[in-house]
């Protein structure tokens, strides 16, 4: 069996720089610094209970798939809800997109 070489071209990927700055942030952390960290939109504390609850709910019911790129109708809803009991807001289904985050 022939050894794997890799491509010259890989040599050229960087580390992104937020993901530099969060193992920054996590060196300054480990050595006692008092540190808030922005980097990558990650919580420094645990998922709450109900929300993991609710993410193995959804798994034994089988959505497991992608969605639909602009939110379920469900979603869609409960935010067009959302907004108008809290701010008074009102809003058609048409005019509500939920993305995922990305970099």
């Amino acid at each position: 069996m022939s050894t794997f070489v890799p491509a010259s071209r890989v040599s050229r990927i960087k580390i992104s720089p937020s993901t530099a700055a969060a193992a920054r942030a996590r060196e300054l952390k480990a050595a006692g610094r008092d540190i808030v960290d922005l980097t990558v939109g990650e919580p420094d504390f645990d998922t709450p209970d109900a929300i993991k609850a609710a993410a193995h709910a959804a798994i034994d019911r089988g959505e497991t798939k992608y969605t639909a790129v602009n939110g379920t109708p469900a979603l869609r809803n409960a935010i067009i809800g959302d907004f108008q009991r809290r701010l008074g807001l009102t809003y058609a289904d048409n005019e509500i997109c939920v993305g995922g985050g990305a970099k």
